[in-house]
């Protein structure tokens, strides 16, 4: 199935994007700059998801998706991951009331299977309750790491191959896509990264192949509307070719 992004070649650029992809970092050393726990941090941080929502639904953004939490954070200490679980649950509960009564489609991409059980159930209960919402699509990445998708798909392929279903001269980059978690979304138009980091951590590794990168160095409790709004015109400013030239 091909990608519902329409990319605009013309070289204008679009000034709102279709699908913006976030990776929120910055909440530890945030906390840890006042002194304060990590969990504080991440605390913040989760105000700061409330705004960027908010403020990409009345820019008219269509997908957004946020890198809440690595398959290699799982190595954190075990204290900071209960922490985060903790702060998921909270989040869950009282959060999707809100975003269903804004029309906020909710997703979850990633190895779900190693979330607690009652997140797990949550999860599924957030994502039934606005399945039918027509407003953004708020796509959160738990557990997610891009290589193990595109392993997972690979492995899928060839069952099909091993079982006859398809022939290997079939596969084609729409029929890969097809087998990755994120089937029906667009490709995202633009990854933000906060905390000065300049690197995109596994994240959408396929998807990414000509999404516009933009790095901040502020921390991503500090990232509110305006900062959202500065990134967004940042994009817009610039021109996306993918691969042709300049008429």
């Amino acid at each position: 199935m091909s990608s519902p992004l329409q990319h605009d070649t013309s070289g204008s650029g679009s000034s709102v994007p279709v699908h913006v992809a976030i990776i929120m970092d910055g909440n530890g050393r945030w906390a840890a700059a006042r002194g304060l726990p990590r969990a504080e941090g991440h605390r913040r941080g989760a105000e700061s998801v409330r705004s960027v929502i908010k403020s990409a639904s009345k820019k008219g953004i269509k997908y957004l998706t946020l890198f809440g939490f690595s398959s290699e954070n799982w190595k954190r200490p075990s204290s900071e991951v209960l922490d985060l679980m903790g702060l998921l649950r909270l989040y869950l509960k009282k959060e999707m009331r809100a975003l269903d009564k804004q029309g906020v489609r909710f997703r979850v991409i990633g190895e779900r299977s190693r979330l607690p059980e009652d997140v797990q159930d949550l999860v599924k209960a957030a994502e039934q309750k606005t399945q039918n919402n027509q407003g953004l699509n708020l796509v959160l990445a738990l557990s997610y790491g891009g290589r193990a998708e595109i392993v997972k798909a690979a492995r899928a392929l060839a069952d099909r191959v091993k079982a006859g279903e398809i022939d290997s001269a079939d596969i084609s980059e729409e029929l890969f896509a097809d087998n990755l978690e994120t089937i029906g979304l667009p490709e995202p138009d633009v990854l933000i990264r906060t905390s000065g980091e300049k690197r995109i951590s596994n994240f959408l590794l396929w998807q990414c192949a000509y999404t516009e990168f933009i790095f901040t160095d502020t921390l991503w409790p500090d990232f509110g509307t305006a900062a959202f709004e500065d990134a967004l015109s940042e994009f817009s400013a610039r021109e996306r070719r993918y691969g042709a030239v300049r008429v």
